[in-house]
């Protein structure tokens, strides 16, 4: 089964902005799509603690806010510092269960002062290592309220079984030079994670797998507005405007053809699991390979700069 992949897409609500509870149920999942065979489970963007929902719906852009202030705050409180090992525990589970895990977590990086925020997309191996951490490079819209603009660092590829997979945040996925690069690195299999919106997954999905001649695997959150704790800050506020539903899923898989392997799936929380196989990337990059043989780099070519960004260059210590 060298040539095969089974993956799963935990379409899933985090227990939204309570990072211990949400990590908890990260393992829970991690634990069931090991059972199921997967070797690869991937989680939305934003899963760990969840996705700022509160921005669009209780005036986020209003200067010097109390309310907002006593939300991000309590974000901050329930973001996520691997530096000191906030996410050991999921590491080892990955090892002990020989699956490899893309996570989207809300990072608070100590190397940016461990204020900031940043929407990160992390990558743990099948033995319980971290391999990159990509920082969304341009937060969207109502994000830049509370998400800092991250750096290239993360914009890096790994070896899974036959495949090389890579990996995006959300829109990110519409920005052809980041994803050019990563293609330039041999993607192969590329993953997209997504808050939840079938809008958002339903055509760009194909399109990706269509350029790249790849298997794109989109796995996007679930949440309605149960699923918002009582016990946040500002709760009422937040709930007073809020629709129903927010993320409605919209997980899919599509092959290097372009064509769906599982189409979106809504509706629900759930793991959806799905098996590729590597051979078709060989057969589709017979007549296009945009890295290879149909690229012209004497005409065109990338710059990739992977240098982690921050105020403070150490010299001495």
């Amino acid at each position: 089964m060298e040539n095969t992949l089974k993956i799963g897409m935990a379409q899933i609500s985090p227990v939204w902005l309570n990072k211990k509870l949400t990590i908890e149920k990260t393992m829970t999942y991690i634990t069931k799509a090991a059972q199921e065979g997967c070797e690869l489970v991937v989680f939305g963007e934003s899963f760990l603690p969840g996705y700022p929902f509160w921005l669009s719906i209780t005036h986020g852009a209003e200067f010097e806010s109390q309310i907002q202030k006593e939300i991000h705050a309590h974000y901050i409180k329930n973001a996520i510092q691997i530096e000191s090992g906030e996410l050991d525990e999921i590491c080892s589970l990955a090892k002990q269960h020989h699956i490899a895990v893309y996570l989207g977590i809300i990072e608070r990086a100590q190397n940016r002062g461990g204020h900031s925020l940043y929407c990160s997309l992390v990558y743990i191996n099948n033995n319980g290592e971290i391999k990159s951490v990509h920082r969304k490079l341009q937060p969207t819209y109502e994000e830049r309220l509370t998400w800092s603009p991250g750096d290239g660092n993360g914009l890096t590829v790994h070896p899974l079984k036959q495949f090389t997979v890579g990996g995006l945040n959300c829109w990110e996925n519409w920005m052809p030079l980041p994803r050019a690069s990563l293609y330039a690195q041999g993607e192969n299999l590329h993953i997209a994670v997504w808050p939840g919106a079938e809008r958002n997954t339903i055509d760009i999905t194909k399109f990706i797998a269509k350029e790249a001649r790849s298997f794109v695997v989109s796995v996007s959150g679930y949440m309605t507005i149960d699923d918002f704790p009582k016990d946040t800050p500002n709760y009422n506020e937040i709930i007073k405007n809020a629709p129903k539903i927010l993320a409605n899923g919209g997980s899919c898989i599509a092959g290097p053809d372009g064509e769906w392997i599982i189409p979106p799936v809504t509706g629900k929380e759930d793991l959806v699991t799905g098996i590729i196989d590597f051979q078709k990337v060989l057969e589709a990059r017979h007549n296009f390979d945009p890295s290879g043989h149909y690229s012209r780099p004497d005409v065109t070519k990338l710059t990739l700069n992977k240098e982690r960004q921050s105020i403070i260059e150490i010299i001495n210590q």
